[in-house]
């Protein structure tokens, strides 16, 4: 595939994205296009592709631009300073939102918007006239992505309407979850069929979707469906493809230093600019004050904190404590903000931290732009693995993925986060979803994970979770008053 180049395409097409290299977004504009005569040749099929990928550093990409996934967790709070977005974000604190929540709207539109996005791709591109494998890549890129924004709709709010045309219906109903995932089953076994491996990539495309990316996103599909046996058999895929390895440092996996990555399944692209090209992703998380690197939202709890297990490295590169010092930059945090904070029995309810994973260097806001979000890790690859390998009682196999984390994790001291040697499926269970939690901490995963265990009301129940609702976001009530009330709200919402 040819490097991906900047354009403006008007209506369906607005946005392009970026990959792992800045000669990506050097291009100037190709000028205004129309969807009645767009895409029709082979240029255009690329400019298509490229725009799916633009939905993935939009702002609202991101849970509606907030990491309200995490903050629902116990793994964070709201953040920031007490008062800031406090009628925004406070309420996904405590499962307090309603259906006209802030955010939730925006997450929902942009992944439609991603989809509609694919849907031009995947439908217009087989009748231009070019070169086979480009045109086959194409579709197969678009189909990986539609996959992607639908496995967020679905695990968000469970059935949605499903659009696969350019020219849908006005209004359409929602589909079962299981028609939802359906679709994404079907799309990712057309990208894994026609996707290159990793290594068939030129160093320019890096940050494209690969054979690799289809299959650890299948194996996590999989597993939210409880089909072990598929989660086992791409996870497993992907593992013994030899393209992916875990980074020798545990920080790398989401620093600077790993951007693309031996570790990277599939990440977001960004470079240190506002706007188009830039990532506001961390910027969002950013600390707070001194220095002035972003809004500082999303701030690790003391649960979190609380749970690794003696001496895990992990925990020191996953929160920044104010007072500390990165790349030669002290921490010293918001004036506004409590340095810690307690309840009536003078236990510590939260303190000044941040998201260390989002940490770009440097001592401005804008650098923060240039983070490269991680959306599936290999490390969380071998996990799923592990997770699958025990539902299908196969506790000895897998060990062996479980303790590959562990082990890169404790970096070489044996003195701390020994193998795990526990055959038994509940207690083993339990073990592998600590381990995710402490691996994968402030990725966006906790959340989901809870709910697809069942342990969220034992968990989030005394944050204010209720079973048999907030499983589900609810639907923005603004789709229900579009729909005209084809749109039916998720159970115990209204």
């Amino acid at each position: 595939m040819k490097a991906l180049i900047k354009t403006t395409i008007a209506s369906a097409l607005l946005l392009l994205p970026m990959t792992g290299c800045t000669d990506f977004l050097q291009k100037n504009p190709q000028g205004e296009l129309t969807q009645e005569v767009f895409p029709s040749t082979a240029s255009d099929a690329l400019l298509a592709t490229n725009a799916v990928y633009s939905t993935i550093r939009d702002w609202s990409f991101n849970m509606g631009g907030y990491p309200i996934l995490d903050i629902m967790s116990d793994d964070s709070h709201k953040g920031s300073n007490p008062n800031d977005q406090l009628t925004t974000l406070g309420p996904y604190d405590n499962f307090k939102i309603t259906a006209t929540a802030d955010g939730l709207d925006r997450w929902w539109s942009t992944l439609y918007q991603g989809i509609k996005r694919a849907n031009v791709v995947i439908e217009k591109v087989p009748a231009i006239v070019m070169d086979e494998k480009e045109k086959i890549q194409c579709i197969a890129e678009a189909k990986f992505l539609r996959a992607l924004y639908y496995f967020d709709l679905v695990r968000a709010w469970g059935g949605v309407p499903v659009v696969t045309s350019t020219t849908p219906p006005m209004q359409l109903a929602r589909a079962t979850k299981e028609e939802v995932y359906q679709l994404i089953v079907e799309d990712l076994g057309f990208a894994i069929a026609n996707l290159p491996v990793r290594s068939a990539e030129a160093l320019a495309d890096r940050g494209r979707a690969t054979k690799g990316s289809a299959q650890a996103l299948m194996a996590k599909a999989a597993l939210f469906q409880k089909l072990y046996v598929t989660a086992e058999e791409q996870a497993l895929e992907v593992i013994r493809s030899g393209e992916y390895e875990l980074e020798p440092d545990f920080a790398d996996a989401n620093s600077v230093n790993g951007e693309h990555g031996i570790e990277s399944v599939f990440e977001v692209g960004a470079m240190e600019v506002e706007g188009t090209f830039g990532n506001q992703f961390a910027n969002t998380q950013g600390v707070r004050g001194t220095p002035n690197r972003g809004w500082g939202f999303n701030r690790p709890s003391e649960a979190l904190r609380n749970s690794f297990e003696a001496g895990d490295p992990r925990l020191d590169a996953t929160i920044i404590d104010v007072g500390e010092t990165l790349d030669g930059i002290k921490i010293l945090g918001d004036g506004t903000t409590p340095d810690v904070e307690y309840d009536e029995t003078g236990k510590i309810t939260q303190r000044e931290c941040y998201n260390q994973k989002v940490w770009v260097p440097g001592n401005n806001t804008i650098t923060q732009f240039g983070h490269n979000r991680r959306l599936i890790r290999y490390a969380d690859v071998l996990l799923i693995a592990a997770e699958a390998l025990n539902e299908n009682n196969k506790p000895a196999d897998a060990l062996i993925y479980l303790n590959k984390v562990r082990q890169r994790a404790r970096g070489g001291n044996s003195a701390i986060l020994p193998d795990v040697k526990e055959t038994g499926k509940d207690k083993l269970r339990v073990l592998i979803l600590n381990e995710r939690q402490h691996e994968l901490a402030l990725e966006n995963n906790r959340f989901w994970d809870l709910v697809r265990s069942g342990k969220a009301v034992e968990v989030l129940g005394p944050m204010g979770f209720v079973e048999g609702k907030n499983e589900l976001l609810p639907i923005p009530q603004t789709e229900i008053d579009i729909s005209q009330g084809i749109l039916i709200q998720n159970p115990n919402w209204n």
